[in-house]
């Protein structure tokens, strides 16, 4: 190829050619100066590789069982959220009742995109799924409890027949104040029968 020409007809004025024609010995053959050895660059590379695989592996790991405790911070900000909403049904203590209750079912049917980047032949996930599960069933049973607490829970006889006389619920108070007279009620008894 003349410089200075045209190629094809596209109007370039420069072009360079990459094939080598040249008679210059290359690099491939030329021989490895003395105690030069190539397999031991390579065995260094390998190593090298097989250490950031390792703590790549082991960075995954970690953060996994950082994905998989997460829920526990969700439940207890839950958890506090549903003391201070009180146990009246009104519309505040029903949404937060209903949130605590469809966050943990739509992690539960998440699981595997949750861990999807973690996943590695290194890295085992099953512990921290296990984990992960538990803290979003521990999460639902709340949601479960709360709506108990609220009388959302069709739990009695009289919830399914309309004739039957809704149950009694009982003064905490009441049985409080019973349960400390008795309590002091025994240690006046105590001390009076210390010698």
């Amino acid at each position: 190829m003349d410089k200075g020409k045209a190629v094809m007809g596209t109007g370039r004025r420069w072009a360079v050619e990459f094939s080598d024609q040249s008679t210059v010995p290359s690099s491939r053959d030329i021989l490895d100066p003395p105690g030069f050895s190539r397999a031991s660059q390579e065995q260094d590379d390998s190593a090298n590789s097989r250490q950031k695989k390792d703590a790549e592996a082991t960075w995954k790991l970690q953060k996994a069982w950082e994905v998989a405790q997460s829920p526990f911070k969700n439940l207890m900000m839950m958890g506090f959220m549903m003391w201070m909403a009180g146990n009246t049904v009104h519309l505040f203590s029903i949404g937060i009742t209903f949130s605590a209750l469809w966050q943990p079912i739509s992690a539960l049917q998440s699981v595997g995109k949750i861990f999807e980047p973690f996943k590695d032949n290194k890295v085992e996930l099953l512990m921290p799924k296990l984990v992960f599960l538990a803290l979003n069933l521990g999460g639902l049973a709340l949601g479960v409890w709360k709506l108990n607490t609220l009388g959302l829970l069709p739990t009695h006889a009289s919830d399914w027949v309309s004739s039957l006389p809704p149950p009694q619920v009982g003064n905490f108070c009441l049985k409080l104040n019973l349960c400390l007279s008795m309590c002091f009620r025994i240690i006046r008894v105590s001390k009076n029968l210390a010698f």
